[in-house]
């Protein structure tokens, strides 16, 4: 990951304190929030997809809700890194989204994000309907929390670059 483009992400959400990380599905919208100091990421809430148009528009009304400056949004490479189908119809949503949400976006891997919070709750001993209402938000929250701690990363590395310079 390039350290400028989440320099470059985080200068351009810093309208708002916090950001939104969107688990994309095929029939739903896992949602996280980040707090204010974009240290921690807790699950919002699972959109149930119905069509593009009313998605969006419950995801405008939860952004200014709750004064986000940017999407981190799950990107589902393969996992040998590569773009399939889900990767294209996850960008097609963001482009169709902009016009809309005209917030920045950031793209993480969220590549077995799923299955981590599925062996999760598993542990947990959450029966298969419990399951069913968490993964998604729960997910969110997983792809949220990878790019607040990668961003973490990124600001105190920045920092010690200008320190020893």
């Amino acid at each position: 990951m390039n350290r400028d483009e989440i320099a470059g992400f985080v200068e351009a959400s810093s309208g708002a304190p916090r950001l939104m990380g969107l688990d994309l599905g095929t029939k739903t919208i896992g949602l996280a929030l980040s707090d204010i100091g974009r240290q921690i990421a807790s699950p919002l809430e699972t959109i149930r997809r119905v069509k593009f148009t009313p998605d969006a528009g419950r995801l405008a009304e939860l952004c200014d809700q709750h004064r986000v400056g940017g999407l981190v949004i799950g990107l589902p490479l393969n996992m040998d890194g590569s773009e399939g189908p889900r990767v294209q119809s996850t960008r097609s949503f963001v482009r169709n989204l902009k016009p809309i949400l005209p917030l920045p976006v950031f793209f993480q891997d969220e590549r077995l994000s799923s299955a981590v919070v599925n062996r999760m709750l598993i542990e947990a001993d959450a029966s298969r309907a419990r399951r069913g209402e968490l993964v998604d938000k729960l997910a969110a929250a997983y792809i949220l929390q990878a790019f607040l701690d990668i961003m973490r990363e990124a600001i105190t590395l920045d920092a010690e670059d200008a320190a020893s310079a």
